[in-house]
């Protein structure tokens, strides 16, 4: 789904399930809205909105990993088979002895 795709409903949705992300969303429009009153310089805005931006970023990166470690554990606990990504970490099997 495009994110201009996205209905108003779904966002509401979305920051429901993930307080995280709404307490960033929060923070960031009480930034642009200069809530507190304490942001008259340009800089001063810059410098919050931008720190709003990477929380946020950094809300979304864990709410992202921990979205994925639940739908591994769902697929490991339906019997799916588990991708192993690399090589194998094992020197192999020994040759069995031939008998004489």
């Amino acid at each position: 789904m495009k994110p201009d795709e996205i209905s108003d409903e779904e966002i509401v949705r979305g920051l429901r399930e993930h307080p995280q992300i709404r307490q960033r969303v929060a923070s960031l429009l009480s930034a642009v809205q200069d809530a507190h009153g304490d942001l008259k310089r340009a800089d001063a805005a810059e410098q919050r909105l931008s720190e709003e931006l990477r929380r946020l970023g950094q809300e979304a990166m864990q709410g992202w990993a921990e979205r994925q470690v639940r739908l591994t554990e769902q697929e490991l606990r339906r019997g799916g088979r588990v991708h192993r990504e690399g090589k194998k970490n094992s020197c192999g099997t020994p040759p069995s002895a031939t008998s004489a």
